[in-house]
């Protein structure tokens, strides 16, 4: 039996001429929907976690530590005075991959408005960061306010500065119910003499500012370097310097690293933004991995249906497997005309998932949203039957922006999609060999004499 004689026998298994009831073949047109079915949830997560990890990953480092990160000695004399600490972190640029370097003070304090008090994470930063640094210009979205005074305040003549700014993150603003010109304290301790007292600061919001990813700015509030050394205590800050690089994928990262290292051990501590963040990346690459791995789960059983779709077409064609094999045909043959039916369903489960799941993605945000409306609306009612007043229920959020991207990205990888068209057809293919090879071995005499 040719190859062109399994081909055309698989055509006929999957568009027979005979217009006729056919259960084997309603069963592979099933199967092939449920492949089709299964595909498009893989898709859209693949798409949806790849563009969420990347938006997270690319905050991370912009926003946080930079592709490198310095943890300067809080005793030694380059962080005493602003002037000495930006001089120690320009001297950071002289070495190879180095771009720019950004010194910067951390200190945890208090902030209090009008009603309410939180804890607050300050970050001492140059005033222009927000127009010098990409990745602030880029990644931070103004909510309220202008950044343009704060980041005049690093020209200004010292006589010339007439109110302490600072540009608070979203959250912090909501919690204290802050809006663009309004004054709040900002509260930290100072050590004198062995006893710890608080220092309270005064400062205007110039400006509320989000990353789009609360979990990550959501104690966050900006002041400037030279602020943090006239106004704040700083008896318990850290002083970090955030050093930029042409690629933090870059392999010579590690060479930047070392070579840093290397000639300020005795002041600093280096380490790449894959060291300092190794907990966060380690969770999204072991979250990605369950889901797409529970999602394949999902297209293997689609995929098994298709075995019992040919072990039905076997039972019913088992009257033209006799009359071929009686005029000649091979075992082998017709053994590749069932795996090729089996490829076909595969193939068109393939292009019918393919589409639809690039749509849903593309279109996530929409659909998530339309969803939550939904799912809120049956809530809603379900509340005020129980008799709950509307004004206590709250809203139900999918994508809950504190642990989210309060945009849902999406990064279609192309290469994985391959990978999953190959294994989808693949899948297809092992599981239909058994009752292929089957169908190969009927005896026809044994078939004829039955019927």
């Amino acid at each position: 039996m040719t190859l062109k004689s399994s081909l055309l026998f698989a055509r006929s298994l999957i568009f027979p001429k005979a217009e006729k009831k056919s259960s084997a073949r309603k069963s592979l047109f099933g199967a092939l929907i449920c492949i089709g079915l299964s595909i498009v949830p893989l898709i859209v997560v693949i798409s949806v976690t790849n563009g969420m990890i990347n938006g997270m990953t690319e905050r991370i480092i912009g926003l946080s530590s930079s592709h490198i990160q310095a943890y300067v000695a809080s005793n030694c004399l380059e962080v005493k005075t602003e002037a000495n600490y930006k001089a120690f972190a320009e001297e950071f640029k002289n070495y190879p991959g180095v771009t720019e370097t950004y010194p910067e003070i951390g200190i945890t304090g208090l902030a209090a408005g009008k009603t309410i008090r939180t804890g607050i994470q300050i970050r001492a930063l140059e005033g222009d960061i927000f127009s010098r640094n990409h990745y602030f210009q880029e990644l931070f979205d103004v909510v309220e306010g202008s950044l343009e005074e704060y980041s005049r305040t690093s020209l200004l003549e010292e006589g010339a500065k007439t109110e302490k700014l600072a540009v608070v993150g979203q959250k912090v603003a909501e919690t204290l119910d802050l809006h663009a010109g309004d004054t709040f304290r900002i509260i930290t301790t100072k050590t004198t003499n062995g006893k710890v007292s608080p220092k309270l600061s005064n400062f205007k919001v110039a400006a509320i500012v989000t990353s789009g990813y609360q979990e990550l700015d959501a104690l966050w509030v900006f002041i400037p370097l030279e602020t943090a050394y006239s106004s704040i205590s700083l008896s318990n800050a850290s002083y970090t310097v955030m050093i930029e690089t042409e690629d933090a994928f870059s392999p010579e990262l590690v060479r930047s690293q070392r070579e840093l290292q290397k000639k300020f051990s005795r002041l600093a501590n280096f380490y790449r933004w894959n060291q300092v963040h190794a907990g966060e990346f380690e969770n999204f690459s072991s979250t990605k991995v369950m889901l797409v791995f529970i999602m394949m789960l999902i297209v293997l059983v689609a995929s098994i249906n298709v075995s019992s779709a040919i072990i039905m077409l076997v039972m019913e064609r088992k009257k033209e497997i006799a009359i071929l094999k009686s005029i000649g045909a091979s075992p082998a043959g017709i053994t590749l005309s069932f795996l090729i039916t089996g490829m076909a369903c595969g193939f068109g489960g393939v292009l019918i998932g393919l589409p639809i799941g690039l749509i849903c993605s593309v279109n996530a945000s929409k659909i998530v949203q339309f969803v939550e409306k939904i799912v809120n609306l049956i809530a809603k009612a379900g509340y005020l039957l129980k008799g709950i007043p509307a004004t206590e229920i709250t809203a139900i959020k999918l994508m809950d922006p504190a642990y989210y991207l309060q945009e849902i990205p999406v990064d279609i990888p192309f290469g994985q999609l391959f990978l999953i068209v190959g294994a989808t057809i693949l899948l297809s293919l092992i599981v239909s060999i058994i009752p292929s090879v089957r169908a190969g071995r009927e005896k026809p005499l044994d078939i004829l004499r039955k019927s």
